[in-house]
């Protein structure tokens, strides 16, 4: 049963580390912008001008002057398209590179423009991942950092590179395990902050001949194995333990030499003996509401016999 029992918590386990993995897949963040207006703006475009053809050949209705009404309704719609303030479109007449086109309205010609991609000039925010990669010291981490950044230049994201977000992304990834390849796993949690400004150069360098600038990279969290966690946490319990002990001796060295010099002061100065006698007596006094015992080898060592017959007698 207990073998049984250890089995099934390994798979547990290992089942829900591959679905945290799962979670944390590097992927792009999807846009939430609503482009209903856009959509909008086309279909009313394709009603007017179908409806325009229709009202020109109405005293021809047919199946022919019908299809030739939607015919000229898609055509017009795909000629005068407007684009969001934040947009940018590419378009490609003969194969060629046109300006780019946006914001507002714009126009194209059927056949020989076409549209090639519409560019998002907003901050863009990607989350990213490196998993299992490998420290300075050859330990396994998983590190999940967040990446932001812009296209400043939609003629070289659309013509210098294919697919622009995953190859900002995968030059994330590859730069995210350099830098963790040359740090050991005690200093990656401390140098952070560091590692964020070198990764953040490291790709603004790439991704300038892309015409993407990349404002901030931010490491989000770092996972180790959870057996090496086990280890580290008895090292640290091992460190703190140690620290007490050292702390610990460091007061008792301190109070045995404070006693050496009240010995001393007392040995030079017979008086300072009294005095403290008589202080003990005193808070004795106090604590035991005027009766106390004191035994006979403490009346000896502070030669207490005359205080206290004095203090009897009075």
């Amino acid at each position: 049963m207990n073998r049984k029992s250890k089995k099934e918590a390994a798979v547990d386990a290992k089942h829900s580390q591959m679905s945290i993995k799962k979670e944390r897949v590097t992927e792009l963040e999807s846009n939430e912008t609503s482009r209903a207006g856009v959509f909008i703006f086309t279909l009313f475009v394709f009603t007017v001008a179908s409806s325009a053809a229709f009202l020109a050949t109405y005293a021809f209705i047919s199946p022919f002057s019908i299809l030739g009404s939607a015919i000229a309704g898609l055509l017009c719609a795909s000629c005068i398209r407007i684009a969001p303030q934040w947009e940018r479109v590419v378009i490609l007449r003969m194969g060629r590179f046109n300006p780019v086109a946006g914001p507002g309205l714009y126009v194209i010609i059927p056949l020989f423009e076409y549209v090639t991609i519409h560019i998002d000039q907003r901050v863009m925010n990607s989350s990213f991942t490196a998993e299992e990669a490998l420290t300075a010291d050859l330990v396994p981490v998983d590190v999940d950092a967040i990446l932001f950044w812009l296209v400043w230049d939609s003629e070289r994201a659309s013509l210098e590179v294919r697919n622009y977000p995953r190859a900002v992304l995968r030059s994330a990834q590859t730069a995210l395990r350099d830098a963790i390849g040359q740090t050991n796993l005690a200093d990656l949690s401390l140098r952070r902050k560091q590692i964020d400004h070198e990764l953040e150069a490291t790709l603004g360098k790439k991704c300038a001949d892309w015409g993407i600038s990349v404002l901030s990279v931010e490491i989000r969290d770092i996972m180790i194995p959870e057996e090496l966690q086990d280890a580290l946490s008895r090292e640290a319990q091992a460190e703190r333990e140690r620290d007490a002990r050292l702390i610990l001796a460091e007061v008792e060295k301190d109070i045995s030499e404070m006693f050496v010099e009240a010995a001393n002061v007392y040995n030079e100065n017979p008086k300072a003996m009294q005095l403290r006698a008589m202080n003990l007596v005193y808070e004795g006094a106090k604590s035991s509401k005027g009766m106390f015992v004191i035994p006979s080898q403490l009346v000896e060592a502070f030669n207490l016999s005359d205080q206290i017959e004095k203090a009897i007698i009075d």
